[in-house]
């Protein structure tokens, strides 16, 4: 086949799969599904899954659980005890004065559990609550300088994680992971409170046939 027509077929095909993709995905894409990578040990920990999504999602997981691991031991001593309270207090710290309930959601907590996150941050002085002005059934929140702080300390620490986790990876190929994934994150944050109270084959089944 021409060169020419096999490059235009590629983009073609990687087009129809990422529309919201520029030339530079396209080629961070196509050098990274046709370069020959060595293969320096096991694929995977434990169990192989027998299909690829099972595979990837599997490989996605282990390395949740174990940059989760590093990060909670990272962030000792930053007044924050745990990943899940930083990024509660980032999303604070972005929406300014937030609702309880955005913050919650946002982090993809269930309200109680949520909840009960977010009275521990106030009691141990990191953010404060007060009446919302405009809504008396809600309750908004923002940091204190003592969060405010604890952030600040945590980020250094959790940067320092994210660097040594993907030590390997060259920008290309973090870009190309993020351009990769970010479509699944987006999509599933925003329909998992929907499908929160359906069961699985209701949700499955809604999911493939808008497909």
């Amino acid at each position: 086949m021409n060169k020419t027509i096999q490059l235009v077929n590629e983009w073609g095909n990687f087009e129809s799969a990422y529309p919201d993709a520029n030339i530079d995905d396209f080629c961070r894409h196509y050098l990274a599904t046709h370069q020959q990578q060595k293969n320096a040990g096991p694929l995977t920990g434990g169990v192989i899954p027998p299909t690829s999504e099972g595979l990837l999602l599997k490989m996605i997981g282990r390395i949740h659980k174990l940059n989760m691991s590093y990060a909670n031991n990272a962030i000792q001593s930053t007044g924050i005890k745990q990943v899940e309270e930083f990024g509660i207090l980032l999303t604070v710290q972005q929406g300014g004065n937030p609702k309880k309930s955005e913050v919650i959601y946002a982090n993809l907590f269930e309200l109680s559990s949520g909840t009960d996150m977010l009275n521990r941050l106030i009691k141990r002085g990191l953010i404060k609550e007060y009446d919302d002005k405009d809504d008396k059934r809600s309750k908004r929140i923002e940091l204190t300088a003592a969060g405010a702080k604890a952030i600040e300390l945590c980020t250094a620490r959790m940067r320092k994680v994210a660097g040594m986790m993907t030590i390997d990876l060259s920008e290309d190929d973090k870009q190309l992971c993020i351009q990769l994934l970010k479509n699944i994150e987006v999509k599933y944050s925003t329909l998992w409170q929907q499908h929160k109270d359906k069961s699985f084959d209701e949700v499955y089944e809604g999911m493939i046939s808008a497909k």
